[in-house]
């Protein structure tokens, strides 16, 4: 078999010298290592070990003329088939390529180079032992569909090199009983319908081996290994089968014919219309199982049926919309905590005392505040500000502490039920051992060039490159990395600018006397449209910068070479993640730690880049800015992702459809059907978890200043899981079954978070909202030795949180601010705690300031020690695995080896007993001549 693949693709390499398809899974064939078979600790063996299992098993091509190429047949008009034309053979997997011969622009030699690959690809596929079978396009003439089969000999044998579990006997443990039993009136309302999809039977487990098949339960040959398996194996193959050799390099892999363009798409199918039912009665019909439980709206209040999702695409979507899931079920209980909390604080804004001063027209209408900018800006009244410090009460109150505080120890109780329920799936999804069955990339197999010495077997093995060769990767990729985050930062600080230049325009232009009723003038003040308008840029800089950097991004990690599928994922995910941290959020943590924090005061402001004045808050705070700020970021990447999920692969297909409406009269077969849906991609599971984790940063990082956060997560979670739902059932090819234990390096993120998040609302309520500043005014200003009440109160906190300025003491660059209702006025206000002019410490810090930053810092301390300690005592006292999971997975381990080593007592004692028998008969031949 060798040595004809061998002449096929040298002979290739003296025609094809000017070809250039890039070096993506390409090695030099003189440097490929040669190694021994089911080794797990080396992966760059797994290519020769494929080689060599093929040769033993399926013999040599020595024999062969010349290229083998699939059968052609015609399509039986069988439109729900999986089966070749025999109606025997299972299509596993599907090819799709365009016939040269018959291209409208027939570029004759780059052609024929595509041609001799692929025929030199599908040769090789079936020495590998794949069966293939070739039928037209009915739509399209030009489409030629390769269909492939993996008989059972072939899919036994690479079953047992990817150490894929198989059932050994049925599953006698009890399963899983709900804690919600008692209410089994209630639940079974959310349940999916047993009778529809059936629970599937539970089976011990263990690593398939050829030589011990008979321990197996294999009752049917057929349905042994499922279709998700069957094409997970093709797919396995299909990824390591050479099709070149140029320059003494070889070439191999689907992926790398698909993006040439050798091939058009390489998919396995799925098993029915999502609309109907398969006319075949053999057909499972999973995919319409699942559109009509679960992706279909009526079945929006349904739990989801994940061993069916499992089944039919894998535990890697699986664990996705498990997670997924439960992280919408936890959102529930933090929606309700956040709405009674807003509730609160809406019921009680008309309470606010400080609210009655800013809009009362004796208060707040005769406090002359000074101008926030220079030259243009001029002085204004409080009481503008009076819708702004109405809504503020909403969200700064006692509440939003007490839902901070909960918040804290929510996240913690999610993280840590989710790694039990996690655990469960391990359990149930066979995928307890998995790290120890995950093969190496292909890309990572071809690089394998250096000879290094395993430290714990000592013997040599390969690997893509040496360990100062890994220091320069490393380096190089942090070192993009930090370059587009410093990118993002210079974008922030282009936004920042952005606000100080425009809120000069918009004091100049926007009214300046607050009559109470204009509308504009009630709720557009300065500070609200500079706050809108920046707002709404920098979430269009953010998806820019986002659609940009996911290439860069894959691009940095390609270059990185990581060895197996997770850790290439779990390394894109850390650069994406840290990328989008700062993309998303850092704006928001400016408005809420940075702007109005470091100003100065009127007579000597502070400059930022030596001409820009810095930023003001509101008096009543920057609170409501970073609340519309993230209103602003969630609403609108929530629509632009459900544009993106809902509307374009819709669209697209619909063009699709709308090209071949004049044969729509032709019955196309499930593979062409299956053809013009969307791929996924490679990362479309990618996005998806990414989508949720950003969003989860904003429902935890800033969920003081937005308690409503929850429930909008909680709506978006609830259609998003549909959404996904029904695109990935009707709109997106059938991705690639794959193996998955968890969900990856998005776990320790989320625990980060979680650690941050209690930071971050700390600080929010002591630096960005007023209420520190409010209590402290309560306790101790409000009444003597600093007060003139004779009891608590709220009364005369807005005249005693604002300073007084003499107008004299201006510099040159405010003198000529035109404001013509200023009349007798020598002194205006602003925002900060400060001597009033004439006293002898004339604008330092009062004793006021002082007191504030005390409790601020003391508030933090107690409220993070408090949640911190809430949070270690709950990880303590929650175990990751549950008590019933552990004994479940050491029964079973138990079992499984008690079953096998039984049946290798019985195979010996068998044995024995053919040979006591035969030594018998021996004995008995030799001695009966002798008694005679």
């Amino acid at each position: 078999m060798q040595m004809m693949t061998r002449d096929v693709l040298l002979e290739m390499d003296q025609e094809e010298d000017d070809d250039d398809d890039g070096d993506i899974g390409d090695v030099p064939a003189s440097r490929r290592p040669f190694l021994t078979p089911h080794t797990l600790h080396s992966s760059s063996r797994v290519l020769e070990n494929l080689e060599q299992t093929v040769v033993s098993s399926f013999g040599t091509l020595e024999s062969q003329p010349d290229f083998q190429t699939p059968e052609f047949e015609e399509f039986n008009g069988k439109p729900d088939s999986l089966f070749f034309n025999d109606g025997q053979r299972r299509i596993d997997f599907v090819l799709v390529y365009e016939d040269e011969s018959r291209k409208e622009t027939n570029k004759k030699g780059s052609n024929e180079k595509q041609r001799r690959k692929r025929r030199a690809y599908e040769s090789n596929l079936i020495c590998g032992g794949l069966q293939l079978e070739a039928t037209r396009s009915i739509l399209d003439d030009k489409l030629v569909f390769v269909k492939v089969h993996a008989p059972w000999e072939v899919l036994c044998t690479y079953a047992e090199i990817m150490h894929i579990k198989l059932p050994l006997k049925p599953n006698d443990l009890k399963t899983r009983t709900s804690a919600f039993g008692n209410f089994s009136w209630f639940t079974k309302v959310l349940q999916v319908d047993e009778s529809i999809i059936k629970p599937e039977q539970e089976f011990f487990t263990a690593p398939f081996e050829k030589n011990r098949m008979n321990d197996f339960y294999i009752q049917d040959r057929d349905t042994f290994f499922n279709p998700a398996t069957r094409s997970r194996i093709v797919y396995f193959i299909l990824c390591r089968i050479k099709y070149q050799v140029r320059d003494n390099v070889k070439k191999f892999g689907i992926n790398k014919l698909v993006s040439s363009g050798i091939y058009k798409a390489a998919f396995p199918l799925h098993d029915c219309n999502f609309s109907h039912k398969s006319e075949d009665l053999s057909c499972p019909n999973e995919r319409y199982l699942l559109y009509r439980e679960w992706a279909h709206p009526r079945s929006i209040y349904k739990k989801q049926p994940l061993d069916l999702i499992r089944k039919y695409y894998g535990e890697k979507i699986g664990i996705y919309f498990a997670w997924l899931g439960y992280y919408t079920q936890m959102l529930l209980l933090a929606a309700v905590v956040g709405v009674a909390c807003f509730l609160y604080g809406y019921v009680n804004q008309n309470n606010c005392t400080w609210s009655k001063e800013v809009c009362h027209p004796d208060i707040g209408g005769k406090i002359i505040m000074c101008p926030q900018c220079d030259r243009l800006c001029p002085f204004w009244k409080l009481n503008i500000t009076c819708e702004s410090s109405k809504k503020l009460c909403i969200f700064d109150s006692f509440g939003t502490l007490v839902f901070a505080v909960f918040m804290g120890v929510w996240v913690t109780l999610f993280l840590e039920f989710w790694k039990r329920r996690q655990a469960e799936l391990e359990y149930e999804w066979d995928t307890v051992e998995l790290q120890q069955e995950e093969q190496a990339r292909p890309e990572y197999e071809a690089r394998c060039t250096h000879v290094v010495i395993n430290e714990i077997t000592q013997e040599e093995e390969r690997v893509p490159f040496t360990t100062w060769g890994k220091c320069i990767r490393i380096t190089l990729c942090a070192s993009a990395v930090l370059f587009w985050i410093l990118l993002i930062i210079a974008s922030v600080i282009g936004i920042i600018v952005y606000r100080l230049s425009v809120f000069i325009v918009f004091s100049a232009k926007l009214p300046k006397n607050f009559n109470g009723t204009d509308p504009i003038q009630k709720y557009l003040t300065p500070q609200t449209a500079t706050s809108i308008t920046a707002s709404f840029i920098s979430f269009i800089i953010i998806m820019i910068l986002n659609t940009i950097y996911e290439k860069v991004a894959i691009m940095i990690t390609n270059f990185e070479l990581p060895r197996t599928q997770t850790d290439y994922e779990n390394s894109l995910t850390m650069k994406m993640f840290l990328f989008q941290f700062v993309n998303y959020y850092s704006s928001c943590f400016y408005i809420a730690f940075f702007k109005g924090k470091f100003v100065g005061y009127p007579g000597d402001p502070v400059y930022w880049l030596g001409k820009y004045r810095n930023e003001e808050c509101d008096p009543g705070g920057c609170l409501l800015e970073l609340t519309t700020q993230l209103t602003i970021i969630m609403g609108g990447k929530a629509i632009w992702n459900n544009i993106q999920e809902v509307l374009l692969p819709w669209v697209k297909n619909l063009i699709g459809r709308c090209r071949t409406v004049s044969r729509a009269e032709k019955i196309a077969p499930r593979w062409e059907q299956d053809y013009h849906l969307q791929p996924m991609g490679k990362l479309g599971l990618f996005y998806e978890y990414l989508e949720m984790i950003i969003q989860f940063g904003f429902v935890t990082l800033f969920v003081a200043s937005f308690p409503l956060a929850p429930l909008l997560a909680l709506v978006n979670n609830i259609l998003e899981i549909r959404v996904d739902a029904w695109k990935m059932t009707t709109q997106y090819r059938r991705m690639v079954p794959e193996k998955a234990q968890d969900i990856g390096a998005w776990q320790p993120i989320m625990q980060g978070i979680a650690i941050l998040a209690v930071v971050t609302n700390a600080m929010i309520i002591a630096f960005t909202s007023d209420m520190i500043p409010r209590l402290v005014y309560y306790w101790s200003f409000s009444v003597p030795p600093y007060g003139d009440h004779t009891h608590y109160t709220m009364e005369g906190y807005i005249n005693n949180t604002l300073s007084y300025f003499n107008i004299a003491d201006f510099k040159n660059r405010s003198k000529g601010n035109p404001y013509s209702g200023l009349e007798k006025h020598t002194t205006c206000r602003y925002r900060d705690f400060r001597y009033p002019p004439g006293h002898p410490q004339e604008y330092k810090h009062n004793i006021y300031y002082w007191h504030v930053i005390a409790a601020k810092l003391a508030f933090i301390i107690v409220m993070e020690h408090i949640i911190y300690s809430v949070k270690f005592f709950i990880s303590y006292a929650i175990p990751d695995v549950s008590k019933s999971t552990k004994s479940k997975i050491k029964r079973e381990k138990y079992l499984t080896q008690k079953l096998l080593h039984e049946n290798h007592l019985k195979d010996v004692t068998k044995n024995m007993g053919v040979i006591a028998e035969r030594m018998v008969e021996v004995v008995d031949n030799n001695l009966r001549p002798k008694l005679e």
